[in-house]
């Protein structure tokens, strides 16, 4: 177990992410980390649904930072770090993948959903809400890309869920501390090690605009760099990259 924020278990609540932002637009900052053993109205990215079943996890860490909005969304690569760590110690190194920007696979399919949420604070600070869902025991069924759960490849049962937060808080604040005190560099370092496609073709929908070419790894940002067949190089800041599952 490493060092890490407070937890605060409840048997159910709307939304882990929900109620952080409650607290910080009450004024809260944190550090605490947030869980609930059922989320009634999970989000993931772009409002999708994110449901938590009962062995799943849900968990949001509320917590401030002084670093500006732009730098601020690289938490989600420090997010998707932590959530590898924490498949490698349960299934064994090699079981988890990253897919830019913070998508985790699992032996190929998503078993991860993350989500950042930030608002400005009256000293100028922001607070952050970082949320991570985990597919423990149960994968959904009902998704656009396949997906699955760390009980499909354990021959025991999964950890339970406040026992997975324990290793996942710990690795997030480890890899967090080393973003505020050295920046994007050994995050990107890290990523990189578990990169799924780099140096693959890919396709990369954005939303007015789609574009076919080769991952070739991260910008000093976190942007990816998409090699097109012209030999140009295309900063990619926000979409979806598919490779070959497209």
């Amino acid at each position: 177990m490493g060092v890490h924020p407070p937890i605060e278990a409840y048997d159910e609540l709307d939304s882990t992410n929900a109620e952080a932002r409650r607290r910080a637009e009450a004024g809260e900052g944190g550090p605490v980390w947030i869980t609930a053993a059922r989320q009634t109205a999970g989000r993931g990215r772009r409002g999708r649904a994110w449901s938590t079943n009962t062995g799943n996890l849900a968990a949001t860490l509320l917590f401030t930072t002084a670093k500006p909005a732009g730098e601020a969304a690289q938490l989600s690569f420090v997010a998707a770090l932590a959530a590898a760590e924490l498949a490698d110690t349960c299934l064994g190194h090699g079981a988890a993948r990253l897919k830019w920007p913070n998508d985790v696979l699992v032996y190929g399919r998503k078993a991860v959903g993350i989500l950042i949420e930030s608002g400005a604070r009256p000293d100028g600070t922001l607070w952050m809400a970082v949320g991570i869902g985990i597919n423990l025991a149960h994968a959904p069924q009902d998704v656009e890309r396949p997906a699955t759960a760390f009980a499909e490849h354990m021959a025991v049962p999964p950890p339970a869920p406040l026992d997975a937060l324990e290793v996942l808080a710990g690795s997030f604040e480890r890899w967090r501390a080393a973003w505020e005190r050295e920046g994007f560099g050994p995050i990107a370092a890290a990523w990189t090690s578990y990169a799924h496609g780099l140096g693959q073709p890919c396709e990369a929908r954005l939303p007015n605009q789609t574009h076919r070419g080769v991952a070739e790894g991260l910008d000093a940002d976190g942007a990816l760099r998409l090699r097109l067949d012209d030999g140009a190089v295309l900063r990619i800041t926000a979409g979806d990259i598919f490779f070959g599952e497209a």
